[in-house]
C-alpha cells in the first residue's frame, strides 16, 4: 500500500499505457550490499527487475528501440535487466525499479522527431565558396603553363 502523495508500483505500470503480460516482468528481491547495519545480512531488499521483450506487447520497432536504449542490460536471449539497490527497503527498491522501466518504456515508445532538411546558411555557403576558390587557386599554381612553352 503506497502512503499519501506517492505512486505504487500497481500504478505505475497503469501509467505505462502499455498493456504488459504478466509473463514479460518478473521481480526478485535479493540481498543488498551497502548501508543497513545487520539488517543488510537478514533481508533482501535489493530488486532485480526482468522484463523478457519477446513477451512484451512492444512493436518491432519499439523493442529495437528498447534494445538501443537499454544497452548491455539486455541479454542474448533478450531479457532486460534492471538491478535497483538505491534504497534500504524492499518497497522503494521496487518502485525505483518500476519508475526506471517506465521510463525507459517511454523512452522506447515515443517515436523520434523526423529530420527536418535544412539548407545551409549564408555563412556557410560563403566559406564554401571561399575554401573552392582557394583549391582552385592551388591546382592552377600546379598546372604547366602550355601557352608559355608554344612561344
Amino acid at each position: 500500500m503506497a502512503r499519501p502523495g506517492e505512486e505504487s508500483p500497481e500504478d505505475l505500470r497503469e501509467q505505462i499505457s502499455l498493456e504488459l503480460a504478466g509473463r514479460a516482468l518478473r521481480v526478485e528481491f535479493v540481498r543488498a550490499s551497502g548501508p543497513g547495519g545487520q539488517n543488510v545480512n537478514k533481508v533482501a531488499t535489493a530488486v532485480k527487475l526482468f522484463f523478457d521483450l519477446s513477451a512484451s506487447s512492444l512493436s518491432p520497432e519499439e523493442r529495437e528501440r528498447f534494445r538501443r536504449a537499454a544497452g548491455q542490460r539486455i541479454s542474448s536471449a533478450g531479457v532486460f535487466l534492471l538491478d535497483a539497490r538505491r534504497f534500504r527497503t524492499q518497497e522503494a527498491n521496487r518502485r525505483d525499479a518500476l519508475e526506471r522501466l517506465a521510463e525507459l518504456l517511454r523512452r522506447a515508445t515515443t517515436p523520434p522527431a523526423p529530420r527536418i532538411p535544412t539548407r545551409p546558411g549564408p555563412g556557410a555557403q560563403l566559406r564554401r565558396r571561399k575554401l573552392r576558390d582557394r583549391l582552385q587557386a592551388r591546382k592552377k599554381a600546379r598546372r604547366k603553363d602550355l601557352r608559355a612553352e608554344d612561344d
